[in-house]
């Protein structure tokens, strides 16, 4: 085999894929490989051809396209092509997403340059003022858990936000997608509202953060909050409902999740009081949380069956994977702290949302707060990120 490599640029036009390999076919050049894109109206294509059995000779072949080119209003370049083997590639695929801005492109590269990784392909995507930016990336030959370590700290010492996936796992079509409430699809903690309304604010609020630091035992935690609830009417978290907010980006991603065909589940530490009306309103699949004992229409103190704590996280997205025969590898699981740790880890894709240390340690990316929506680009979920074109 022969092979030549042929690039075409100029301004996009109909037909210019064809009037070059019409050249090509006639002159018996086979095509080995080829890959055209349009950027902002710039047309661009790159073939390798092998020209083994050419009728006429390199030269003619590359003055012909030239004239061709002229034809039509492209710039043609040829020049010899030597394919060298290459030992298997380690491939993954990195997402960078965050604010548009100057020099984004040349921070990332300069990151992935000094640790001696060769950029495969990239791509850009952009909706609004968000931007987003995938790098194919071949990381044989470095220690792969001290490259992604230091990608996710110096990454989001930028200010932007990365997802580090497989390239195995980033092209599987995913098909569940399972978020935290707290913090996670709502901005705020709902128990601590809660606790605020009853006049245990603070109490309740030391306990949160512990637990969300991994500090102290979830159930115990939970129960201790409960229990300081104890005597709050009903009709409380009624009004609180109404007050909290979505974390921005929910529904419109929520929306696209559910076009694209992905099931959607809540599994949330926090309340089905709460959960259920989510479900209703965001319209998930499926929704878990623990169940508040109310008795005359006011909180025991008490929660109800089973906990909702990080095992049994982990346990529900089993039992979702089989009943819709999904495997691990399909899932993305979304949440913020400790409790989403066994849930993130066993998933195919686990992001840490707006997260604390312990979680970013092990998930396979990180979004920042108002950042959620960035996840669409992610999953490629086009009807969120336009390309530039």
């Amino acid at each position: 085999m022969k092979l030549v490599a042929l690039s075409v640029y100029g301004i996009d036009k109909p037909g210019i894929v064809y009037k070059i390999s019409e050249v090509l076919a006639k002159n018996n050049v086979n095509i080995v490989d080829i890959e055209q894109n349009v950027l902002q109206g710039l047309f661009a294509m790159f073939i390798v051809g092998d020209v083994e059995n050419c009728k006429i000779s390199i030269s003619e072949l590359e003055r012909e396209l030239k004239e061709r080119g002229k034809e039509i209003g492209v710039e043609v370049h040829l020049s010899p092509f030597n394919r060298q083997e290459t030992p298997k590639k380690e491939l993954y695929v990195v997402t960078v997403l965050g604010r548009d801005r100057v020099g984004i492109v040349r921070d990332i590269t300069k990151i992935l340059y000094e640790h001696g990784i060769n950029i495969e392909k990239t791509s850009l995507t952009a909706r609004d003022n968000l931007i987003s930016i995938e790098f194919l990336i071949d990381i044989r030959g470095t220690n792969l858990e001290n490259v992604k370590k230091q990608l996710k700290e110096e990454v989001e010492s930028f200010g932007l936000d990365i997802v580090i996936q497989p390239y195995s796992v980033f092209k599987r079509d995913k098909r569940l997608i399972v978020f935290d409430m707290d913090s996670t699809i709502v901005d705020a903690e709902i128990i601590d509202e809660i606790a605020r309304a009853a006049g245990v604010g603070d109490e309740v609020k030391k306990i949160t953060k512990m637990a969300m630091n991994g500090e102290i035992n979830f159930d115990e935690a939970l129960k201790e909050r409960v229990k300081l609830l104890k005597g709050l009417p009903v009709k409380v978290l009624e009004k609180i409902y109404s007050e909290v907010k979505l974390t921005p980006g929910a529904k419109e991603l929520i929306q696209s999740l559910k076009s694209a065909g992905y099931k959607t589940a809540l599994i949330s530490g926090g309340f089905t009081y709460f959960t259920e009306k989510i479900k209703k309103e965001l319209g998930f699949d499926y929704a878990f949380g623990n169940e508040l004992e109310i008795k005359d229409g006011k909180l025991t103190g008490r929660i109800k069956g089973r906990i909702i704590n990080a095992e049994e996280k982990a346990r529900i997205i089993e039992e979702l994977a089989k009943k819709e025969g999904i495997s691990k590898e399909n899932i993305v699981a979304v949440g913020d702290g400790a409790n989403d740790r066994i849930m993130l880890k066993n998933a195919g894709l686990g992001i840490a949302f707006n997260a604390k240390k312990a979680l970013k340690e092990i998930a396979d990316g990180t979004l920042s707060k108002d950042n959620l929506i960035g996840l669409a680009s992610v999953l490629k979920l086009q009807a969120e990120f336009r390309k530039r074109i």
